[in-house]
């Protein structure tokens, strides 16, 4: 019953591959669905790289502008044609288990036109937590800003995925800086790349002063990352590889602390009520 949006910094910082790795980490008990949805107004990259053009490219958000003007039933009703259900047939009729909604396939052409809907589709990820599913969002490197920045302002949990470059530290402590102005929960994945990720992480403190937590670190694994950014074939072992493992203690880590955050939420709620069970608001 989560909605995590994950955002990026320039340079191709993995936020992508991180929601992908994420995904395939996350613990989905039977029954239940989980969301990848490829929201960067700038672009999709599932179809041609995770899932290596096999569907080809009629699927994806593009295909949600049209229902999504003409209101919130009409949206919902499409929504689910789009997901591409990436385990077997038996979950796609069930709508159950890991699925991708795969981005623009033309982001020139697409994402102009889409700005009127993504309020509609923040409301529709918020939605389905009534079923008990959960979503990720990938942001990409500007969807936390501007019209798709809704997405971010509705997500139970703001992740900005960074590496430890001295590059994408600045980048990121830009973008830190101006979604601590609207975003709730943030909190920051460090991809180590060329620091460890205390040393990397007192760096983008000290430069702006930002005390935003860090949530995990993820390997830097060009080789492993490739089966999400590539469709590659998986090594043997690629389960227990750096990569995978990191991204268990990454998922582990987000549900745990979404839930205990609600959990005193409702505390608070039922202190100031004096009711019984109350909902989440954020």
């Amino acid at each position: 019953m989560t909605v995590v949006a994950l955002a990026g910094c320039p340079g191709s910082p993995g936020a992508t591959t991180t929601m992908l790795a994420l995904q395939a980490a996350w613990p989905l008990p039977e029954g239940r669905t989980l969301i990848a949805a490829e929201c960067d107004p700038e672009g999709g990259s599932v179809l041609t790289g995770a899932l290596q053009g096999r569907l080809g490219t009629g699927l994806g958000l593009g295909n949600l502008t049209l229902p999504g003007r003409r209101g919130a039933k009409e949206l919902h009703e499409a929504f689910w044609s789009e997901l591409v259900f990436i385990e077997d047939d038996k979950q796609a009729q069930q709508r159950t288990g890991r699925t991708v909604l795969p981005g623009f396939a033309n982001p020139l052409v697409e994402s102009p036109g889409f700005a009127p809907v993504w309020g509609l589709l923040a409301e529709e990820f918020a939605g389905i937590e009534s079923h008990r599913h959960d979503v990720l969002v990938d942001l990409g490197r500007s969807g936390a800003f501007g019209p798709s920045g809704v997405l971010a302002r509705r997500a139970d949990a703001v992740i900005l995925v960074a590496r430890t470059t001295l590059p994408s530290l600045h980048a990121a402590a830009v973008r830190l800086e101006g979604l601590r102005e609207h975003i709730r929960h943030l909190g920051l994945v460090l991809i180590e790349e060329e620091h460890r990720a205390a040393y990397a992480l007192a760096e983008l403190r000290k430069q702006r002063d930002l005390q935003v937590p860090l949530v995990a670190t993820l390997p830097y694994a060009p080789k492993q990352a490739r089966v999400y950014s590539h469709g590659a074939t998986p090594e043997r072992r690629f389960e227990r590889s750096r990569l995978m493992l990191a991204a268990r203690t990454l998922a582990e880590a987000l549900v745990r602390q979404i839930a205990e955050r609600r959990a005193a939420h409702s505390r608070r709620l039922q202190q100031v009520t004096g009711q019984g069970e109350v909902s989440y608001a954020g």
